[in-house]
């Protein structure tokens, strides 16, 4: 019995520190499911490491993608590129996906998304958007000899989008009766539309206008869909010395009407006249 009492007060103090470790590291329920938000790097550090980290899209023509020699072009990167020249550094851009714009910026892998980025209320819980500097709504193109032209032409059959963007969360909350095939990256959903994988793909009407202007047998049916949102720059939530530098740098630029030339010089090409500058560009961060 001597020997007996002593090893069960060990074994009770180790009971009592299991117990006392599993309520310290499980007592937050969420700990472990929320992302711990890596601090976003100050304006002087930007310019210190000589570059501004810019998430853009890769495969998006004429948003954000890269040409045949390797380098970035489109819409977004004009203003990437200026953002960066007017803090006097380098762009540095990173090939995000839809899904995981916000989360670059939470993790502190980016500064900056320029990634075509819709302002909506719950990516405002993740983000803060600065000014915007685009309109935008979404559109659905589908084969000209199977065009779809009306939403509810969509029931029964399979409709492409992209993860992480408004289309799929417009179809999931508005048509939950539509088919949805979902693709991490837009080349692969446009693939999908041409191997006949599915019968109409939804994005912003910005964009899917440029895919069937360049892609013959393919149509625009849906123009626009859903209530008129914006495309805006957006910083880690609570960054607000970035986000003061990216707004007053939209007005300025509003000014010397950088947006209207950043479409000519861009979107102008691919759209000829079945698009108006003044219909889709957002100058010095003010909605008509």
């Amino acid at each position: 019995m001597k020997l007996l009492k002593p090893i069960l007060t060990v074994f009770a103090l180790a009971f009592a520190l299991i117990f006392v470790t599993a309520c310290s590291s499980g007592g937050s329920s969420d700990a472990s499911s929320t992302k711990a938000t890596a601090k976003a790097r100050t304006i002087e550090e930007i310019k210190k490491s000589g570059e501004l980290r810019i998430a853009v899209f890769g495969d998006k023509k004429p948003f954000g993608y890269v040409d045949n020699d390797g380098s970035y072009q489109g819409y977004d990167i004009e203003l990437g590129n200026q953002l960066a020249k007017d803090l006097g550094v380098k762009p540095k851009y990173v090939s995000v996906d839809a899904a995981n714009r916000a989360e670059y910026l939470i993790s502190n892998k980016v500064d900056i998304t320029l990634a075509n980025f819709t302002v909506t209320d719950e990516r405002k819980k993740q983000v803060d958007f600065a000014l915007p500097y685009m309109k935008v709504s979404l559109g659905v193109v589908s084969p000209k000899d199977k065009v779809i032209k009306d939403v509810k032409e969509l029931e029964g059959k399979t409709l492409i989008v992209t993860k992480g963007t408004t289309a799929e969360t417009y179809f999931e909350k508005n048509h939950p009766e539509v088919k949805l095939q979902k693709y991490d990256q837009y080349s692969d959903a446009y693939q999908a539309l041409l191997d006949g994988r599915g019968d109409a793909f939804s994005t912003d009407n910005t964009e899917v206008l440029a895919w069937a202007l360049e892609n013959k047998g393919y149509e625009v049916g849906i123009s626009s869909l859903g209530d008129p949102d914006t495309i805006a720059p957006a910083v880690q939530k609570g960054n607000q010395e970035l986000l003061d530098y990216i707004n007053q740098e939209i007005e300025k630029l509003g000014k010397e009407n950088f947006f209207h030339k950043a479409y000519e010089k861009t979107l102008h090409p691919t759209y000829g006249d079945a698009a108006k500058a003044d219909d889709l560009v957002v100058e010095g961060g003010k909605v008509d």
